[in-house]
């Protein structure tokens, strides 16, 4: 999914930096689910399909769920926009940080696990792309406090964005402590820095080294320096190989 948002041309190091100094970061808002996306999500949410696919699904390598048997279904009323960043920000091309990924759901299997539905507009609609264990995105969104959920998948960190402070919610392999916060615009020039050559269309890319586009979890550090607490998150995530962590997916009809 972030491989497709972020397909664009990369900027060389020199022209990011100018754009940067010219445009630095600002609160410019995501676009998010409109009122008729919201409806059509409770409909599909709502549908007998969707019902069916939480009945029979199961999550690989899970134990037996103590729970007792229940009606799977979706909770068609709570919808969760979650957002991944952008190669434009990360170039320095928009003042937007994110676009929308997928519009997150909290649902329950039919042996009483918790789930999360993600849904996703296409040519035909918005339709069910994933079925996922837990409820992260809904226990993520309740810290956010009022700010709107930028999700990296790459290393599985999750962060609120308010304005132009970036907060951490979780820092996965990156080791960042919850309630971290940092500044919009460092965040970006940190993520271009590191990133910014890696992107979609780089030479990175182009060789077969692209993997997956690892960004570091911001970090104030122990001297409030926004910049060298970064390369202490960013260090972390390249030791643990900017790998893609992700939730357990579901198997259907087993």
């Amino acid at each position: 999914m972030l491989r497709t948002i972020l397909r664009t041309t990369v900027l060389s190091g020199a022209i990011a930096a100018a754009v940067f100094a010219a445009n630095p970061a600002s609160a410019a808002e995501p676009t998010g689910p409109s009122p008729s996306d919201t409806a059509a999500i409770s409909g599909l949410l709502a549908s007998p399909g969707t019902a069916a696919r939480l009945a029979h699904t199961k999550f690989p390598g899970a134990a037996p769920a103590a729970a007792h048997a229940s009606r799977a279904a979706a909770d068609a009323q709570t919808q969760i926009p979650v957002y991944e960043p952008t190669a434009a920000f990360i170039n320095g091309e928009s003042d937007v940080p994110a676009a929308l990924a997928y519009v997150a759901s909290p649902a329950r299997l039919a042996d009483g696990r918790e789930a999360t539905v993600w849904a996703q507009p296409s040519k035909a609609g918005w339709q069910v792309i994933n079925v996922a264990s837990g409820n992260d995105e809904q226990a993520h969104a309740a810290a956010a406090h009022g700010g709107y959920l930028l999700h990296e998948p790459q290393v599985n960190a999750w962060y609120s964005v308010n304005g132009n402070t970036v907060t951490v919610l979780d820092g996965a392999v990156s080791g960042v402590p919850a309630g971290t916060r940092v500044t919009l615009a460092a965040y970006r020039a940190e993520l271009h820095k590191r990133y910014g050559d890696k992107l979609p269309g780089s030479t990175y890319d182009k060789t077969g080294a692209g993997g997956g586009y690892a960004v570091p979890a911001p970090n104030t550090g122990s001297d409030g320096n926004p910049a060298t607490a970064l390369a202490i998150g960013g260090a972390a995530v390249a030791a643990a190989g900017g790998a893609f962590f992700l939730r357990r997916r579901s198997q259907h009809g087993k």
